[in-house]
């Protein structure tokens, strides 16, 4: 079969070597791809919210399956695009409508949602820029820190913790009254801070049986010890040591099967990924964020874990057959250090040459951010994070120690990443 696969980052350039493992695969096409993608499929400029454009390709090259890599086409309502199309409505979307979307496109929607279907979630409430007022007098209502989320996507930055009550309404006012992230902050909601520490479960549904996938940690802030601004992810490690057989039933009988029921019962179209962000509190876990899709970085931590053709359960999906899916994994521990551009996530020079790509190394080599310079065929950086390494051993250590020892071998100019991933595990 023909497959399109639609992103440009390390989760996409993950996901393409693993399609490009099964034998169903004819041809795979990445829209629109990185260097890494190049080398497991064909890269074709196509923009991932240019339906239109996507429509006339995938009919012209006998597309069977699209795979949206990221959030935003979803949220878009890529799927309800090809449903609704007579050209293109038994080609399966592997994503949630539009209306399922919402569980990330609108942290709202999410947070009632949760609400409905007792869903173990903190405390919140929601409010526009006529409630600024109403939200100052909640928030001091709070203890601290305080938890300020955009309600619509905003890049993966929409979410402030503030320690202070001042720095917090400055917060909630920059969002609301000034736009600070556009559309999306039309509406915020602030949260209960929970204290604890996060994990990362995904599942695959067909719209009534799942299959879990492994699960993961992922490591946002920028400085080691979890210290300095939030970044997209600066590395992830699979399995979680303490997402054990009694804390997995847990998240099994209160969190997926009711988000499984609960979208059922509203009667919203999911055939997709569920990405459930968790923390566990005290031994319970609680959701702080839904996303509708796969997470990066944690899903170059996650796919190597998967034994299974990724082309069969992505067919179950599908075709609403998953109840007879199996699935296995590798029962190795996955580490995936991220190397990112120098100033990362701020202020960052791009176009910077990539050595050391064509060594041999214990390791995966998963792209995010990079480029083929067409005059010289020289991979150079083209975003924050530029390179994804995981390596899987037999322990968690040697996991880490591989893939440390690979990343000190791919260089370019200012070249950095966290050194002590897996501190709060091990």
């Amino acid at each position: 079969m023909n497959i399109l696969l639609l992103g440009s980052g390390g989760r996409e350039h993950a996901i393409a070597w693993k399609l490009a493992q099964s034998p169903e695969v004819k041809k795979l096409f990445i829209a629109p791809g990185n260097a890494g993608t190049g080398l497991t499929g064909i890269n074709v400029p196509l923009d991932i919210n240019d339906f239109e454009s996507i429509k006339l390709f995938v009919l012209e090259n006998d597309v069977d399956m699209v795979i949206p890599g990221p959030e935003e086409p979803l949220v878009n309502g890529i799927a309800d695009f090809f449903k609704e199309d007579g050209l293109l409505c038994d080609i399966p979307v592997i994503g949630p409508s539009k209306s399922g979307a919402r569980l990330e496109g609108s942290k709202d929607f999410a947070k009632a949602f949760m609400q409905r279907h007792g869903i173990p979630t903190a405390a919140y409430r929601t409010f526009n820029a006529a409630d600024l007022g109403a939200a100052k007098e909640f928030l001091r209502s709070l203890k601290p820190p305080y938890v300020i989320k955009a309600d619509g996507l905003a890049a993966g930055k929409g979410v402030v913790i503030c320690t202070d009550l001042n720095d917090a309404e400055r917060e909630a006012t920059e969002m609301l009254e000034h736009k600070r992230f556009g559309k999306a902050s039309e509406k915020i909601v602030i949260e209960e801070f929970l204290s604890g520490i996060e994990l990362s479960v995904f599942v695959l549904t067909d719209g009534n049986s799942w299959v879990l996938l492994p699960e993961a940690k992922d490591y946002k802030r920028i400085g080691e010890g979890d210290t300095g601004l939030n970044t997209g992810g600066m590395g992830s490690i699979s399995p979680v040591p303490f997402a054990d057989e009694e804390f997995m039933e847990k998240v099994t009988l209160q969190i997926i099967e009711p988000t499984i029921q609960g979208l059922k019962e509203e009667n919203i179209d999911y055939k997709g990924f569920i990405f459930f962000g968790l923390i566990n509190v005290n031994g319970n876990p609680n959701v702080i964020e839904y996303n509708v899709r796969l997470g990066d970085p944690e899903t170059e931590s996650v796919i190597p874990r998967i034994k299974t053709d990724l082309v069969y359960l992505l067919k179950k999906a599908a075709d609403q057959s998953l109840d007879t899916a199996k699935i296995e994994f590798n029962q190795h521990f996955a580490a995936t250090v991220m190397l990112v551009s120098g100033g990362y996530p701020g202020t960052y020079q791009k176009g910077f040459p990539v050595s050391g790509l064509k060594n041999k190394y214990p390791s995966e080599i998963f792209h995010a951010g990079t480029t083929t310079d067409d005059s010289n065929g020289e991979v150079k950086t083209s975003g924050g994070r530029v390179i994804a390494i995981t390596s899987l051993a037999a322990d968690s250590a040697e996991a880490l120690r591989l893939s440390y020892e690979t990343a000190t071998q791919i260089n370019y100019q200012g070249k950095t990443y966290r050194k002590d991933l897996g501190f709060d595990l091990f």
